[in-house]
Parts: C-alpha cells; sequence; structure tokens
C-alpha cells in the first residue's frame, strides 16, 4: 500500500489552525503529491532542521481555506507516508472542558471520543480488512518527549487528556457541551483529530498531538470575543513553533512504533 521514498523525510508536521508555516526550516523545496485518495490540503514543505529532515503540511491549507469536515485526512497521511515520514507532531486547537485547563494551555491528549459522523476512516476498505487496535492511540515516547520539551520551555502543558472529536464546523450547543464535559468527561474538544490518528497508525507512523487551548467551550458560560480568541492563538502558534524547533533534534532516528507487529495483528 505504502512505498516511502526513504531519505526524503522522517519527521512530518501538520499545522493546525494558525499554523501555516515553519520558517526556520533550511534547504526547502515545495512539493506536490498525488494519492490515490486525491489532492492533499496543500503542497509539502519539505526541509532541514538541525541535521533532520522535516516535511510540513498545513491541515486546512495555507490561508485555512478547507473546514475540518472537508479535510482530505487520508490524502495527506497517504502523502507523508509516501515521503518516509515515521513519526509526525500534529498541532491543532481545541476548546476547554475543564476549568484548569486554561486559554493558552497546551494539552498533550492521551485517549480521544470520536464524535464525527462522515469521514473517511480507513486505507482498508477492499480485499485486504483490517482491524487496528486504538486502544492507546497515541504514540508514548513522542508524547512524553514533547511534554517534557514543553516543561523545559516553561510553557504550561498538560500530560494527559481525553480529545473529543466533533463532526463541525459548527460549534457545540451548550447541552452537547455539558454532554461531553459530564458524561463523556472529556477534557477538549476539536474537530480535527479523528480520522487523522487513525489513518496514522495504520500507516504505521508514530503520532501525537499538541492540542493548544483557545478558549473555554459553552459549557463554562463564558463568552469570549473573537478578538480574545486571536490573541490567545497567536500566541499559541508562537510556542507552538518553539516547542516544535525545540522539539526536532530530540526525536529518535530510529521507528518508534513496531509496524510489523501492528499489521500482523490488525489483519488476523
Amino acid at each position: 500500500m505504502f512505498v516511502p521514498v526513504k531519505g526524503k523525510a522522517e519527521i512530518g508536521i501538520i499545522g493546525g489552525s494558525g499554523l501555516y508555516d515553519v520558517e526556520l526550516l533550511e534547504k526547502v523545496e515545495e512539493i506536490k503529491i498525488y494519492t490515490p485518495y486525491g489532492p492533499t490540503s496543500d503542497n509539502i514543505v519539505i526541509g532541514e532542521y538541525a541535521g533532520r529532515k522535516v516535511a510540513f503540511l498545513p491541515r486546512h491549507g495555507r490561508g485555512h481555506k478547507i473546514p475540518p469536515h472537508r479535510i482530505n485526512y487520508r490524502a495527506n497521511v497517504w502523502a507523508l507516508k509516501s515521503l518516509g515520514v515515521d513519526k509526525i507532531v500534529a498541532v491543532s486547537a481545541v476548546g476547554s472542558l475543564r476549568e484548569d485547563y486554561r486559554p493558552g494551555d497546551f494539552v498533550v491528549p492521551d485517549q480521544f471520543i470520536d464524535f464525527t459522523k462522515k469521514r473517511e476512516y480507513s486505507f482498508f476498505e477492499g480485499s485486504v480488512v483490517g482491524h487496528f487496535s486504538m486502544a492507546d492511540p497515541f504514540c508514548e515516547p513522542l508524547r512524553q518527549l514533547i511534554i517534557e520539551t514543553a516543561k523545559e520551555l516553561n510553557i504550561t502543558v498538560h500530560s494527559k487528556g481525553t480529545y473529543i472529536c466533533i463532526e463541525g464546523p459548527r460549534f457545540s450547543t451548550r447541552a452537547e457541551s455539558r454532554l461531553f464535559k459530564e458524561v463523556f468527561k472529556a477534557d477538549i474538544i476539536g474537530m480535527t483529530l479523528v480520522p487523522e490518528v487513525n489513518l496514522a497508525r495504520e500507516a504505521g507512523i508514530c503520532y501525537a498531538t499538541v492540542a493548544m487551548v483557545t478558549d473555554y467551550d459553552v459549557w463554562a458560560e463564558k463568552p469570549v470575543t473573537a478578538t480574545e480568541v486571536a490573541k490567545v492563538m497567536a500566541e499559541n502558534v508562537e510556542k507552538a513553533k518553539k516547542l516544535i524547533f525545540a522539539l526536532i533534534p530530540k526525536i529518535p532516528r530510529e521507528p518508534l512504533l513496531k509496524y510489523d507487529e501492528i499489521l500482523r495483528e490488525a489483519l488476523l
């Protein structure tokens, strides 16, 4: 299914809302990848940093042109895998479902709940069927590296959290927000984690998310203005860039997932 081009890239960065470029990359080239699933969100920028080869893809396209329910997740993950990427750091903006997860904080989730409705969730849709375990959906070694690096940079980071992913592009009603908080016990809410995380597992890519809290979801009865959200988002993006570039040199070169074992179990 995947025929990676070795040496083209090893680390993938998927940028979320507000993160449309990573200007510190050197020896940059921009390429268009043609996939069996259609076009990617944007051209992929490949470059080097600290001796590591990095591929950057803005999830919504530059200028935020693609809403969350229209993102071609399969094309994006397939394209990164085809370049040789075996580790992805995904950045996304989220709302908080907890009083102590404040706007401006970062969360590195360890679980998710899927509340999406009509997305393409798998690469395995033909003669081969794969049932992949998602009991622990994120790559733990990469999660821990992100947490440690954020703390070194004095970024307020929460080392655990359940991310509830909704379809979008609309936000939750107050009733839904209270349900997610009080019944499902989720910690943050967003629109882009699923099926990106699922597809990364199927592709054998070590995947972790940096979730940037922009505001409290509507359960909190704390109305915010667009100006306030934009200010927090801009500050989050600058912190995310610092985190990414401090993180890249620390990411091990060797694979962090035993894909042969994952695939063997999934195809039984």
